[in-house]
């Protein structure tokens, strides 16, 4: 019987060394958007981005093209309280407009609540992320002085179905939900960027940048919010909740480690 492929943290740097050192690599899976990581993966032997280390905590391998501008979705989370369902019964039908498919794709009186927001600047809208360490809360908050005029409507709106006041109660995730949460999900990784070039329709990958990041940094996660490189993304519609998500700009995944050690 084949023995599982495994990996030591020293053997798997020396052979990402040498992917490194391949230059560029076709595309394993023509036509996935995915590429960079499967290439990757079918390069090491491995599958799905877990890296077979053993007796060592979970480790993951996380692929991104260099210079992208796309966000990459952290994790989903409601914002408490949760009995409230903020999002659908209070942002929607209070604070939320006309979907631009209303009446075509979606029913006439179809509404829309899609908000990107961070804490280092108001949205268009008046939204921001509000960080209270007192409290231990990341808040979202609202403020009708700062909406831009082109939503002079919109904002006559909810002054005639809420007020202009702050958001009461204010929507919020505790400290220890969101540690717990992100910490579940930002895994010891061993994070790769790539070069991407085209022949055609062929990609072609080079694996130009390594860096090997360990445990979770909450602290280095409440200051990417701050700073605006963590987002929250709001996306709700009448007929569905998509859900909240985190999301992190690009280049900005070392921020949440507490150890970052360069590889290449």
């Amino acid at each position: 019987m084949e023995q599982p492929l495994t990996y030591t943290k020293e053997t798997l740097i020396e052979k990402l060394k040498e992917i490194a050192a391949m230059g560029f690599v076709p595309n394993a899976r023509y036509g996935n958007a995915g590429g960079i990581g499967n290439t990757i993966e079918d390069l090491l032997g491995i599958k799905e981005n877990n890296l077979p280390i053993p007796n060592a905590a979970e480790w993951e391998l996380k692929t991104q093209r260099l210079d992208s501008s796309s966000l990459t979705t952290l994790f989903h989370i409601e914002p408490s309280p949760r009995a409230i369902r903020f999002v659908p019964l209070v942002f929607l039908p209070k604070y939320g407009w006309a979907h631009q498919e209303a009446g075509k794709k979606y029913p006439v009186g179809e509404m829309s609540f899609r908000q990107t927001i961070h804490g280092k600047t108001r949205s268009d809208r008046g939204f921001k992320v509000v960080i209270d360490r007192k409290e231990k809360k990341v808040l979202i908050s609202f403020d009708a002085e700062s909406v831009d005029s082109r939503h002079k409507d919109w904002l006559t709106a909810v002054k005639e179905r809420v007020g202009l006041h702050e958001l009461d109660p204010q929507p919020y995730w505790g400290f220890d939900d969101l540690e717990h949460k992100a910490g579940t999900k930002l895994l010891n990784a061993f994070y790769v960027q790539a070069e991407v070039k085209k022949e055609g329709k062929k990609e072609f990958y080079k694996y130009t940048k390594i860096m090997m990041l360990r445990k979770f940094n909450f602290e280095g996660f409440l200051k990417a919010l701050e700073e605006g490189k963590i987002l929250v993304d709001f996306d709700a519609r009448t007929g569905h909740n998509h859900g909240t998500k985190f999301r992190l700009r690009q280049d900005c995944l070392p921020m949440l480690y507490a150890e970052v050690k360069v590889i290449i």
